[in-house]
């Protein structure tokens, strides 16, 4: 294998000076060195081709001894010094303090075609960040993380990547519920991809303990080595910066809400300083539309993260990184501009994107009403998101109303409950809506073909992801691979895989790792 290293990182950045690896609280520094944990009989079991691609690397690299040891944490890259990031963060809304890479170890960073990869281990074991933790991953959450990271990137979704999924060959001890009942599962590993995996935790933990100077060693390091475009570090370009931060978390969040995506943990520590979708845990894509919903059973209480609140969350967050990056700039009005400007910029967005999704291609002032009674009436009865979208794209001009709600029928749960007022809600609704289509000058194909590209055909439902993940603890990766190549092309008929094009099954409705999950690795 050949890498091109250049780690800005750990050359730029102040590092602990402690060597051993015990839990500590870790003072001014940005990472501790770390060597990943040897596993006993690694395996690679899958490789996203296209990041192998991203990465220089071949196909004959694959199959190397150095590739399954470097990654899978047996080996240390010639020249490089693995490393664990340390950070804080707000969990659920309280501030946690220190909290860092506790099963992440970062390898090294390569460039490739001018772009810049930092790769991380997920799953390597225990850092100085680990707190009661032993730094180590299971394959059931190993496939979900592997699985989601790709199928977002193929979605258009900013997003980390993957480069390859393993097994450990060791046992770890999982209470995957919570519930005191412990039980050894199949350890694996998951080498993580991206520009960076700086975080707005990063930026918070040192001015919470007073430490301004790194907080301006860090905040000058991320604008050299990724918004350069801004200019050398002053207080104008802080501003700049925390602007450009604010602007890609908004896109970011919006192509979240296009999918039907739920993050189900967005805490601080895991919102993307580069607007990335980061830390694939307990997340879920929508069956049902319902804007209530989360993933997460920490969170099935409070409901904090769920579906309809990401885009406050995201504000919310904003408001603590502009907390955090207030002692460099000392002005409070131009970063509650940019939190103001936030707030006016997302019902626009939002409104645009779900112009999109229904099919509306001009603008009239009308559209706002005509979404709002879509989505109200698209939670009366239980909904498909995914496959209502993609129906909606097969209405025509011509059609009636009840042609029109023929059409996307399938999608409902229980077509038994639209009766009565949810029927007459549906039958109000596209008689609006078709009375909108007409004044759309692209015809009915070209709408389709719009329509087709904006909402997905497939994605990756928990339940699917859970089928995987019970045939590769029997050692059959098949429908891992199948996933694979099924997520490369989400806005494709794929007519041979038209079974994915289907609404969860009831047996995956109240199934442990289909429908909810828990903060378990």
């Amino acid at each position: 294998m050949n890498f091109n290293i250049e780690n800005t990182f750990t050359n730029e950045l102040p590092a602990d000076p402690i060597q051993e690896n015990t839990r500590r609280q870790v003072a001014q520094a940005c990472f501790s060195y770390v060597t990943p944990q040897k596993t006993s009989h690694p395996k690679i079991i899958h490789v996203s081709d296209t990041m192998l691609k991203e990465l220089g690397l071949s196909e004959a690299d694959i199959t190397s001894e150095e590739f399954k040891n470097v990654f899978t944490g047996n080996e240390v890259f010639p020249n490089t010094q693995p490393y664990a990031m340390c950070y804080g963060g707000h969990q659920f809304g309280h501030w946690a303090g220190q909290l860092g890479d506790g099963r992440a170890i970062n390898l090294f960073e390569t460039v490739y075609q001018n772009k810049n990869w930092a790769l991380q281990l997920k799953g390597a074991g225990e850092t100085p960040y680990s707190r009661n933790a032993d730094g180590l991953a299971v394959l059931r959450s190993s496939i979900r993380e592997y699985l989601c990271s790709e199928a977002m990137y193929h979605l258009g979704v900013p997003t980390t990547r993957a480069l390859s999924l393993a097994l450990s060959g060791d046992q770890v001890l999982r209470d995957v519920m919570y519930d005191g009942n412990p039980a050894y599962e199949k350890g694996a590993i998951v080498c993580r991809a991206a520009k960076s995996f700086l975080r707005f935790g990063s930026y918070q933990l040192f001015p919470a303990r007073g430490d301004v100077k790194t907080l301006k060693t860090l905040v000058d390091y991320t604008i050299r080595n990724h918004f350069s475009y801004l200019g050398e570090p002053s207080k104008q370009t802080y501003v700049a910066f925390f602007k450009e931060v604010a602007e890609r978390s908004l896109k970011m969040v919006i192509h979240w809400q296009r999918v039907g995506f739920v993050h189900g943990v967005m805490n601080t520590d895991n919102m993307s300083i580069l607007g990335l979708t980061i830390d694939y845990g307990p997340y879920g894509w929508l069956e049902g539309y319902d804007h209530g919903w989360t993933p997460n059973t920490t969170d099935n209480t409070h409901k904090r993260y769920r579906y309809g609140a990401q885009p406050e969350i995201v504000l919310w967050n904003l408001y603590q990184l502009a907390n955090a990056l207030y002692p460099l700039i000392k002005e409070a009005a131009p970063l509650e501009a940019v939190l103001e400007n936030y707030q006016e910029q997302f019902p626009e967005k939002y409104v645009q994107m779900m112009r999109e999704k229904i099919g509306l291609f001009s603008s009239k002032e009308s559209d706002g009403k005509l979404i709002a009674d879509l989505e109200e009436v698209l939670q009366k009865a239980e909904t498909d998101m995914t496959i209502f979208f993609r129906l909606l794209a097969t209405i025509l001009k011509e059609d009636t109303v009840e042609k029109a709600i023929e059409k996307i029928a399938k999608a409902f749960y229980t077509p038994s409950e639209v009766v009565a007022e949810i029927k007459t809600s549906w039958e109000n609704w596209f008689q609006n809506y078709l009375e909108r289509l007409q004044s759309e000058t692209v015809s009915d194909e070209e709408r389709k073909r719009k329509m087709n590209a904006v909402n997905p055909k497939y994605v990756l439902r928990n339940y699917m992801a859970q089928l995987a993940i019970d045939d590769a603890n029997k050692n059959d990766f098949s429908l891992l691979n199948e996933l694979c190549t099924l997520l490369k092309n989400p806005y494709d008929e794929q007519p041979e895989y038209e079974k994915w094009f289907a609404k969860r099954p009831e047996w995956a409705r109240n199934k442990v790792g289909s429908s909810m999950l828990s903060c378990s690795s």
